[in-house]
């Protein structure tokens, strides 16, 4: 196996941002913050765990600060999607289908910290809840190509749909 890439959390300050909470509150979810791991040797997917407890009823949409970023070698992706096990019980989704972080996302304003957005798309009324600390995302990395005449020399100051803004 390629070792490409690292989790770090963002900085306290870049992840307070996310919270209109007291700081010893934000400093108590940020210190319990876990980096991704894969949950076996031989599992592709490196499970993201939510920082806060969460609770969707069918048709809503929650979007969860992680406190993590991924520092990626060039020539690599890390793309996002649900938790098998949430996905299948409960239709949980991501709200961009698959969240797809870029190398130079890291290098941004915001630190690269990563937002899971996710929607309840149960049609059987079923509500998800999950605590603090548990798992309700995987991320793979995934080797990806340019075209033979690729020229493109911009550099990414943002997040979200920021590489279109010219």
């Amino acid at each position: 196996m390629q070792r490409i890439a690292k989790f770090e959390k963002v900085s306290f300050d870049e992840f307070r941002k996310a919270f209109d909470l007291p700081e010893n509150e934000i400093k108590e979810i940020y210190d319990n913050i876990k980096i991704p791991v894969r949950a076996t040797e031989g599992s592709a997917g490196y499970d993201f765990s939510t920082p806060v407890d969460f609770e969707l009823k069918s048709g809503e949409t929650v979007k969860i600060p992680t406190g993590i970023r991924a520092r990626i070698d060039n020539g690599w992706v890390l793309a996002v999607f649900p938790r098998s096990g949430l996905g299948f019980k409960f239709r949980l989704q991501l709200d961009n289908t698959v969240g797809i972080i870029d190398a130079d996302y890291y290098n941004s304003d915001n630190e690269g910290h990563i937002f899971i957005k996710v929607t309840n798309c149960s049609f059987e009324d079923k509500i998800v809840s999950v605590k603090a600390g548990n798992g309700f995302a995987q991320g793979i990395f995934l080797p990806f190509g340019i075209t033979e005449d690729d020229n493109v020399t911009d550099v990414r100051n943002g997040g979200f749909g920021s590489t279109d803004k010219k």
